[in-house]
């Protein structure tokens, strides 16, 4: 069973993906904050990063150059309510870029094709 970690500072979203993705057969670890982010990723590695960008404390930017620069062998999705930062050239590093949707669709198609089960 694949591990996805859920990093998003809004509860209700991380429940939300946490449902839909358990529903797809993944095992998911949920996250409040990146701070938090980083201590599970010294606990256990994911099979696959769903990365918030806008959090309070250190976002989801930092937090993606960190995980990078502790092991970039994990595929990130960086998940956004705010399409501008697609242009941020951090962004870039991300193996994908997904503006926020009630429609899971999209997320579980990437999320697929990342893990190499599509």
């Amino acid at each position: 069973m694949k591990t996805i970690l859920v990093v998003d500072d809004e509860r209700n979203l991380r429940l939300f993906y946490e449902k839909e993705l358990k529903e797809e057969g993944y095992d998911v670890v949920l996250a409040g904050d990146a701070k938090e982010a980083m201590d599970r990723l010294n606990q256990a590695r994911p099979d696959l990063i769903l990365l918030d960008i806008k959090m309070p404390g250190m976002d989801g930017l930092e937090a993606l150059g960190r995980i990078l620069s502790k092991d970039n062998s994990i595929p990130v999705i960086l998940n956004s309510a705010y399409s501008s930062y697609r242009d941020s050239f951090m962004s870039w590093s991300a193996d994908a870029y997904l503006t926020k949707s009630s429609d899971t669709t999209e997320l579980k198609a990437k999320i697929r094709e990342l893990l190499g089960m599509a």
